[in-house]
């Protein structure tokens, strides 16, 4: 199996558009927004690399320890969480909470219950060339996941990071890139060991994301908050 958006991935992801359900918390009472964002791929892909990368690089006004829950021999079981956050020129407070999915086929119903109301995904994949079976089994499972908690892929914000760029026997990028062409996700590459890539792919998901959310949170008119400036805040 190459991991290419063909024709029958590209089916098998639009299958999922017939539920939107409410995925963002708003406490109005505590002015508070929570987006939840997580980062999906097969095991050891980098995808704990990343929110560590992330907790060392970023600066925003609210940074949470990252927090790793039950891990064995350096493999995720369960899941990853790094919070993040900060105040709006209108007074509300937007959180972030970034997660991680097990890898292991033997945790999927971890990964549905991490992946369930998430406002934004990044598919971490593996560049080595002996992973592209893996990388498509596991986005499958990503389209497969989306459908079973009724997220709609074809309107989640996406973004596809292909890691470990710092390894010898990869893809090259044009190959990545040709196989990728029909997709309408926006695709990266980097470097979670060394962190080329990871603030970059990262921008792109929030962006992403506040194109999503600004039609029902009024970002711009309400909260005084360009897209520059979303980014930027998070970035510190």
């Amino acid at each position: 199996m190459l991991f290419t958006f063909d024709e029958v991935l590209f089916r098998s992801a639009l299958t999922y558009h017939h539920k939107i359900f409410a995925m963002t918390e708003l406490n109005e009472q505590q002015r508070r927004l929570t987006i939840k964002l997580v980062y999906y791929g097969p095991a050891l892909s980098g995808k704990t690399t990343n929110l560590t990368r992330l907790h060392d690089l970023l600066a925003p006004q609210l940074k949470g320890d990252m927090m790793t829950l039950e891990t064995e021999g350096d493999r995720t079981l369960f899941f990853d969480l790094l919070p993040l956050g900060f105040t709006a020129p209108s007074g509300l407070t937007i959180k972030f909470k970034l997660f991680t999915v097990p890898g292991q086929v033997a945790h999927d119903g971890t990964r549905k219950a991490v992946l369930s109301r998430a406002d934004g995904v990044m598919f971490v994949a593996d560049s080595q060339n002996n992973q592209i079976y893996n990388n498509g089994a596991s986005f499958d499972n990503l389209v497969t996941n989306c459908g079973m908690v009724g997220l709609d892929l074809s309107r989640l914000p996406l973004v596809v990071q292909f890691n470990k760029r710092d390894m010898p026997d990869i893809l090259s990028e044009e190959e990545i890139l040709s196989r990728w062409s029909q997709a309408p996700w926006p695709v990266h590459f980097a470097s979670a060991l060394e962190g080329s890539g990871v603030l970059e792919s990262f921008d792109a998901l929030l962006g992403k994301v506040y194109d999503n959310l600004t039609p029902e949170f009024e970002f711009q008119t309400v909260h005084q908050l360009s897209r520059a400036e979303f980014i930027a805040a998070v970035r510190g």
